[in-house]
């Protein structure tokens, strides 16, 4: 029989070299403001894009560089994306 297993506990099998020089996504806080929708609130995977005080704040710690948040993003709020330097970023142990 398979286990059914949530979300939190997958990825926390995952491995993640964290960049603390630099960030892989930057946001542009001010065209965040601009948009009602706020779709990478819902999109992103990991969660990591969260409001508070009516403003996206976004923690690249966790990411799992799909790209999602890129291409739902309608005005230009996320600045930068691209993957992480060598040797950080994430990496699958599951799947």
């Amino acid at each position: 029989m398979i286990k059914k297993t949530d979300t939190t506990e997958l990825l926390g099998l995952n491995k993640f070299q964290v960049d603390e020089e630099e960030a892989h996504i930057v946001l542009d806080k001010a065209a965040c403001a601009k948009c009602t929708k706020k779709p990478c609130l819902v999109v992103c995977p990991a969660g990591l894009y969260t409001e508070k005080n009516g403003e996206i704040v976004f923690d690249y710690a966790g990411c799992l560089e799909c790209g999602t948040c890129r291409l739902v993003c309608e005005y230009g709020g996320i600045t930068k994306w691209e993957y992480p330097r060598g040797t950080f970023g994430i990496a699958f142990r599951l799947g």
